[in-house]
């Protein structure tokens, strides 16, 4: 049967092979995803390894994307997400339900605790705050349900004690999230933390970070071990509707190569930054997990043996200087530019009041306003040149 043209415009009489070898993998856009025949179409569940049935339940390109992420972190099974937060807000929603017990640290990433409190105002989840340098603070109770742990803490860096942390969560029957955008599967292995191979249930990680490197794409990613765990996780990624593009997925993919050298080379940049600020009067603090008087140092070098922190450093300016005095030292920066993140080739700034943002006594923090540096791929004696000129922007009454 020759058919009209408009039908042959989308029924290609003829159709180029579909798979070749190449370098990077070919990339599937799909929302309907076509069935073979009706064997196909009812011979297969959910639960499958690779359920192709729609494109929300992914396509070769996120599967492949979600099983080097898997593999990165030291898990089997990975969802991806359109950003850490979606990913953060599948995990509360897959595990929260009315009277639940949820274990914060102080120092979590504060939209992760806007939307507990959310849940806390709306449901009657109990959201209960723990110090992460001191485990004793975690004091789970017959309904505790589920306790977020962030290595390093959000914009103050204290390096929580992850294994101590576990094994109370372990004990308790209390399922542990650690968001490990911060050492994106490198630093450590958060499945397999000591001898004893304690690990964690399951990891969350911003994509948007190190994977993507390159500041312009938003995805996240939920990781286990477990596949009872992966298997409620995925049931409600499906009824939420949560997918990420093809393009998008691709993008992070061809990334993934390059991520431990850039990894590598922004943590050692970061550390010589660190050097030269230590030496710096207008800071009370600097702020870094691999300082000795960081907050949480111990527990850094118990479980990052490999000796990689990250790309972020975070300093305390002396309290005599105002909110003024450090919002024109940050507009004076020419290398660093405002703005949220990290992980990508330009280094980044941003200034926070810890008073908004902490709940606890944190006697391990001068007072003072804090500014966290997100080191990029600049060569550090720039970087460390524009800090320099900034500094001579201050009120000349502070130099001591």
């Amino acid at each position: 049967m020759k058919n009209k043209p408009q039908t042959t415009l989308i029924h290609a009489p003829r159709q180029a092979p579909q798979y070749i070898s190449s370098i990077q993998p070919p990339v599937f856009r799909a929302s309907t995803i076509l069935f073979k025949d009706t064997d196909a179409l009812f011979n297969r569940h959910w639960t499958d390894d690779y359920d192709y049935s729609y494109g929300t339940h992914g396509t070769p390109t996120t599967f492949t994307l979600g099983d080097q992420i898997a593999q990165i972190e030291g898990g089997k099974y990975c969802l991806l997400t359109p950003s850490g937060l979606s990913a953060i807000n599948l995990v509360n929603s897959c595990f929260l339900s009315q009277g639940d017990e949820v274990w914060v640290s102080d120092n979590i990433y504060g939209p992760n605790m806007e939307h507990l409190r959310n849940l806390e105002h709306r449901y009657g989840i109990a959201v209960k705050i723990y110090n992460s340098i001191d485990a004793d603070s975690f004091k789970p109770t017959g309904k505790a349900k589920l306790i977020w742990l962030e290595a390093a803490g959000s914009v103050t860096l204290e390096f929580p004690d992850l294994i101590r942390l576990i094994e109370k969560a372990q004990q308790a029957n209390v399922l542990t999230a650690l968001d490990n955008t911060w050492g994106a599967g490198l630093a450590f292995n958060a499945f397999d933390l000591n001898d004893q191979h304690l690990g964690v249930d399951m990891t969350v990680h911003a994509l948007t970070k190190y994977p993507s490197g390159g500041g312009d794409i938003l995805m996240g990613s939920v990781v286990t071990r477990d596949q009872k765990l992966h298997h409620q996780l995925y049931r409600m990624h499906a009824l939420q509707g949560v997918c990420v593009s093809g393009d998008d997925a691709a993008q992070v993919q061809r990334s993934l190569a390059s991520m431990e050298l850039r990894y590598k080379h922004q943590s050692q940049s970061a550390i010589q930054l660190l050097n030269w600020l230590k030496l710096q009067n207008e800071f009370a603090q600097v702020l870094h997990p691999a300082l000795s008087d960081s907050a949480g140092h111990l527990y850094w070098n118990q479980v990052c043996q490999n000796g990689h922190s990250a790309g972020l450093i975070s300093v305390i300016f002396k309290s005599d200087y105002e909110l003024a005095d450090i919002r024109t030292f940050c507009d004076s920066l020419k290398l660093f530019k405002l703005g949220f993140s990290w992980g990508g080739p330009l280094s980044l700034v941003m200034l926070y009041d810890l008073k908004d943002m902490r709940q606890l006594e944190n006697a391990h923090l001068q007072a003072g306003l804090l500014v966290r540096f997100c080191i990029g791929l600049e060569h550090p004696d720039d970087l460390i040149q524009d800090i320099e000129n900034a500094l001579k922007q201050l009120p000349k009454q502070h130099h001591k």
